[in-house]
């Protein structure tokens, strides 16, 4: 393989590019990471940091930086599924950390770029890529400018395309899609100033998943999900779309009017649900790049970090020699798509917003009534368990006993496991 200016072109530079670009110069790679923002630069995000996310920032040293910006942890949850049934909890511990947090990414973004620049990473700013390189059938490098400035062509041994769910180097390589989904709900979310919350809260309403978690500078971040098919009417009004399914949520609407609307309402149709192959000759993909999923579960962010750290392992064996490069990258794609797929599949589940089975509510009645099984409920939609192995018969049949399943029909599994937890969704 000819060595270019670069071992890595990292293109995009927030959560999983920069947390890539960190990782490989950590190692002493020689890497450039470029986006068209310059930061801190905001962004529509799923905002929440699970616990598992929380505990890779711990590991690298950097979730200190978080709890400095007075970034409030979240230890306990509150979830109300209508119709009196109500469960509270706390989440359990995962790799030395057992909360989760909220951050803006005004924040969290500028912490990973800071930590990539700090461990050797070239970072650019407001440099927009207008062609991927290549040669003889590799990807070679990238071109682009910065702001006014001439464009330049950088070459490296591996780009990587950090650039989200439309990403430029996936369109460019053509990475082929599987498993894709059609979207399935829409999300609005904003910051409300004077609404202080010390947990975070859910609401499950027919059609409706609701959040609301607290961020930085005192503000609490409100996030509505429904249904895609009633985008287009709801678009027309969509404050009061907004504000009509907190008033469905006990007192919630109330609280939110007494306080104050710190910014804008954010408002997103544009919720994917695919994998791409995230490797080919000089090329990789990581984050949403490589695999897209709707927000209603509240994963983007540790799906990211996580992303970032199997495939800057990969790189860092096959760069090294350790394993030629394709081996590595090809094991990286295995081990992605294990770790994300039943994430994957229950999130699809939530974002159905199918109304709950007698025996689904049966089921979250006994969750509710055992404070150990509402923990647990709580770190497998958390991602801290794969809910693949939580939310299966045997978990069911444990919790309902054997009187209990003969009503229970076992297609009803999954249906309990998106039901419980539609309003995990921030």
């Amino acid at each position: 393989m000819g060595a270019g200016r670069y071992d890595v072109i990292v293109v995009g530079a927030r959560v999983a590019g920069a947390a890539t670009a960190m990782l490989l110069a950590r190692q002493g790679l020689r890497v450039l990471a470029v986006d068209r923002v310059s930061f801190p630069s905001d962004t529509v995000s799923s905002h929440q940091l699970q616990v598992p996310g929380a505990a890779l920032l711990y590991r690298w040293g950097l979730l200190g930086q978080l709890t400095a910006a007075a970034t409030p942890p979240v230890r306990r949850v509150r979830f109300d599924a209508g119709g009196g049934l109500v469960m509270d909890g706390q989440f359990p511990g995962h790799d030395g950390v057992d909360a989760l947090y909220s951050p803006r990414r005004t924040l969290l973004d500028s912490v990973l770029v800071e930590a990539a620049r700090e461990a050797g990473a070239e970072i650019r700013e407001n440099f927009r890529v207008t062609q991927v390189t290549a040669s003889g059938g590799r990807v070679t490098g990238i071109r682009g400018s910065a702001r006014g400035r001439p464009a330049v062509t950088e070459t490296a041994s591996l780009v990587i395309g950090a650039d989200g769910k439309r990403s430029l180097v996936a369109a460019a390589v053509g990475a082929r899609r599987y498993r894709e989904r059609p979207v399935r709900s829409f999300a609005s979310y904003s910051y409300w100033a004077g609404i202080p919350v010390p947990d975070g809260e859910l609401y499950q309403r027919p059609g409706r998943a609701v959040a609301v978690f607290p961020t930085n500078d005192e503000l609490t971040m409100v996030y509505v999900a429904a249904p895609v098919t009633e985008f287009a009417s709801a678009r027309t009004n969509l404050e009061g779309h907004y504000l009509r399914t907190l008033d469905q949520c006990a007192d919630l609407g109330e609280r939110v009017r007494s306080g104050s609307r710190a910014e804008r309402l954010r408002t997103t149709p544009d919720q994917p649900n695919t994998f791409r192959r995230p490797h080919g000759p000089g090329w990789a993909l990581v984050g949403d790049a490589g695999v897209v999923m709707d927000s209603v579960s509240a994963q983007g962010m540790t799906n990211a970090l996580r992303d970032a750290s199997y495939l800057s392992a990969a790189v860092i064996a096959g760069l090294g020699g350790s394993r030629p490069l394709a081996a590595a990258l090809r094991g990286h794609q295995r081990r992605r798509d294990r770790a994300i797929r039943g994430m994957y599949d229950f999130t699809l589940g939530l974002a159905a917003f199918s109304r709950a089975t007698p025996g689904q509510r049966r089921f979250l009645a006994a969750v509710a009534a055992d404070q150990r099984e509402t923990d647990r409920f709580l770190g497998a939609f958390a991602g801290i368990v794969p809910p693949e192995q939580y939310f299966t018969l045997g978990t069911v049949v444990r919790i309902l006993g054997p009187r209990g399943i003969r009503k229970y029909r076992t297609s009803e599994v999954g249906g309990t496991a998106a039901r419980a937890v539609s309003g995990r969704v921030t």
